[in-house]
């Protein structure tokens, strides 16, 4: 039993993705990184900028419709959390701007800014340590517990795609039906205008005695 536990442990933690980033910031540039979130789901982010002095970052986190879940000037480390209400890609945009006046006096080096950012969702931002000391749980029970709510995870991703999967299915449908629609539609039509042509030639014909 053991041993199963430990191997579906390692199994849901290779599956399991934590994104990390690090990146350099110039100054007077902004660079945002874009998360495809399900609906309902808990995001929990943690950042680390380098501290310089006279130069400021500003952080920003928002969705598609321009709604600002997160908002941050002068940030230098800290986390933010949020839930989302609906299906959306959201954006985490770092922008540092260098005051008028400071750049002929700075080097590159002193106007790059280290950037780290971890973003948690979902089960990943559920603490089992907490749990564990709030219920007096056993290793094992907490285990089993994380298991369960990582399996109840990837059944509800699985939904999710098979819900998308009968969407696209129906739109391609739907798209299908309009093309032949559209095709039937215009071999009527060129039926026509070649009947039409035929008769038209045929009277024109006979009003010039060409053919009887």
């Amino acid at each position: 039993m053991q041993f199963v536990l430990s191997f579906l442990t390692i199994f849901f933690l290779l599956i399991e993705s934590i994104n990390s980033v690090s990146f350099h910031l110039p100054h007077n540039t902004r660079k945002c990184l874009k998360e495809e979130i399900h609906k309902d789901t808990m995001v929990t982010g943690e950042y680390d900028i380098t501290d310089l002095p006279g130069l400021s970052t500003h952080l920003e986190v928002k969705d598609t419709k321009g709604h600002t879940l997160y908002n941050k000037e002068g940030a230098t480390k800290g986390k933010f959390a949020f839930t989302t209400e609906e299906f959306d890609i959201f954006e985490i945009c770092f922008e540092t701007k260098l005051p008028y006046g400071q750049q002929p006096h700075l080097t590159e080096r002193h106007t790059t800014k280290e950037v780290t950012i971890q973003i948690k969702h979902g089960i990943e931002t559920k603490d089992y340590d907490a749990l564990a000391k709030a219920n007096k749980l056993k290793p094992l029970e907490v285990e089993l517990s994380r298991l369960e709510d990582l399996s109840a995870a990837i059944v509800s991703d699985f939904a999710y795609m098979k819900q998308r999967e009968e969407e696209m299915r129906d739109t391609n449908e739907s798209t299908n039906n309009k093309v032949l629609y559209f095709s039937i539609f215009s071999m009527c039509c060129l039926m026509s205008l070649a009947i039409w042509q035929v008769l038209y030639l045929r009277r024109y014909f006979k009003a010039k005695k060409l053919i009887d």
